[in-house]
C-alpha cells in the first residue's frame, strides 16, 4: 500500500490552523503542502480578504510549501468545482492521498468535501470533527495561538469586532447566537502566531473596509416571490492587514 501524503486546506485562520496542529500532534497524517484558495483579481485569500504576501509569510514559519489555487472574484459552483477538480487532479498525481480540513459541524459541507475527493480518488479528514466549538477557541488560546478578525459578516457582528485580536474578552462580547468559532460565517481570521509557528508574522493593521456581494443565484432562486428584503446583499466589513516584510 502507498504511503499516505496530505495537504491543509488552508484558509490562514484559527479552524485550519488548529485542525493542522491537531494532525501534526496526533500524528495523524504526514502533511506536506498548504492549499489556499485566492481571489486572482485582488491576489487575496479568498473571502477572508488577506493580502498573498503574509499567506506567504505564515508558510514559510510553519514550514510547509504553499500552494494556491486561482478562483475569479464571484465564481459560479460551476466555476469552482471545475478549477477545484483539475487542482485536485493534479495532487493526486503528485501522491496526495488526504485533504484535511478545519470543518467543525456543518453535515452538509463535510458531505459535499467526501463526495468530491472520493470521485477523484481522495480522502478527507476532519481533526475538528463534532468538538465543542466553545472548548475549541479556549484550547486555541491556552495552546498561545493569537489570531485577528480580519473580517465580519454584517448580518452577525457590527464593525466593531473587524480587527479585534481574539482573547476571552472578544468571546465574552460576542452577541447571544453567534458561535465562538465563527463556524456558521459570523466572522474569519488570519492567525499570527501559535505552537505550529517557527517566529510570529509581522504585520500592521490597516484600514477598514465594507463590502457588498449579491446574494449567491441558489439563494436568489430559493427566495424568488420573498421579497425584497430576502435577496438583501451580503455585507461584510474587513480589516486590511499590511505587510511588514519579515522573513521567518
Amino acid at each position: 500500500m502507498s504511503q499516505s501524503k496530505a495537504y491543509m486546506n488552508w484558509s490562514g485562520g484559527k479552524d485550519s490552523s488548529l485542525a493542522l496542529y491537531y494532525s501534526l500532534k496526533q500524528k495523524r497524517l504526514p502533511v506536506q503542502a498548504l492549499l489556499t484558495s485566492m481571489n486572482t483579481a485582488a491576489d487575496r485569500v479568498s473571502m477572508h480578504g488577506v493580502r498573498r504576501s503574509l499567506l506567504q509569510q505564515q508558510a514559510e514559519c510553519i514550514g510547509l510549501p504553499l500552494l494556491t489555487l486561482g478562483m475569479p472574484p464571484e465564481p459560479s459552483m460551476t466555476d469552482y468545482e471545475a478549477i477545484m477538480n483539475a487542482k485536485i487532479s493534479v495532487l493526486k498525481n503528485e501522491g496526495f492521498s488526504h485533504a484535511i480540513f478545519g470543518d467543525i459541524f456543518l453535515e452538509d459541507l463535510r458531505n459535499y468535501r467526501e463526495e468530491k475527493l472520493a470521485a477523484a480518488g481522495l480522502v478527507a479528514d476532519f481533526p475538528l470533527w463534532k468538538l465543542d466549538t466553545t472548548f475549541l477557541i479556549e484550547d486555541f488560546l491556552r495552546l498561545g495561538f493569537k489570531t485577528i478578525v480580519v473580517c465580519v459578516n454584517d448580518q452577525f457582528l457590527d464593525k466593531s469586532f473587524c480587527g479585534r485580536v481574539i482573547d476571552e474578552q472578544f468571546i465574552r462580547d460576542l452577541p447571544a447566537g453567534v458561535d465562538p468559532c465563527g463556524e456558521n460565517g459570523e466572522f474569519h481570521t488570519f492567525v499570527f502566531d501559535g505552537p505550529i509557528f517557527s517566529k510570529p508574522v509581522a504585520f500592521t493593521k490597516g484600514e477598514l473596509v465594507y463590502r457588498e456581494y449579491p446574494a449567491p443565484k441558489e439563494a436568489a432562486d430559493t427566495c424568488a416571490g420573498a421579497g425584497e428584503a430576502a435577496m438583501k446583499p451580503y455585507g461584510f466589513w474587513y480589516c486590511d492587514l499590511l505587510d511588514s516584510d519579515q522573513v521567518c
